[in-house]
């Protein structure tokens, strides 16, 4: 089964215990990507080990990390992989940016892990 690079990115972030991982389409909304991946680890340590586990899944798969933006600090993790970015926040700041509120425009997708 081939998986599409959104399917693959929201289940290496469900591995990893995300919560409330939201999919944004951001089709015709934004230019920076066609998906956006917006999800929450409770600890520094668990919000890491969910954008590597993205990380290290894409490439597996193929597909190039474009760039990755704010490891060290683990507040707000952002990973480009071109169509798809994966926004990995700490809880407390997941709350704070409430990046679902500021692209309220964008539909949401249902996506699960299982596919």
């Amino acid at each position: 089964m081939n998986e599409t690079l959104l399917q693959l990115s929201y289940k290496a972030a469900d591995d990893k215990h995300a919560e409330d991982i939201v999919v944004l389409n951001m089709q015709g909304i934004s230019l920076l990507a066609d998906y956006f991946i917006i999800c929450h680890g409770n600890s520094d340590r668990q919000v890491q080990a969910i954008a590597r586990e993205i990380q290290e899944k894409a490439v597996e798969n193929g597909h190039e990390v474009k760039r990755v933006e704010g490891f060290d600090s683990a507040r707000w993790i952002l990973v480009d992989l071109g169509d798809v970015v994966a926004h990995v926040f700490h809880k407390d700041e997941r709350a704070f940016y409430n990046l679902e509120r500021l692209w309220g425009d964008a539909p949401q997708l249902e996506v699960s892990a299982d596919e």
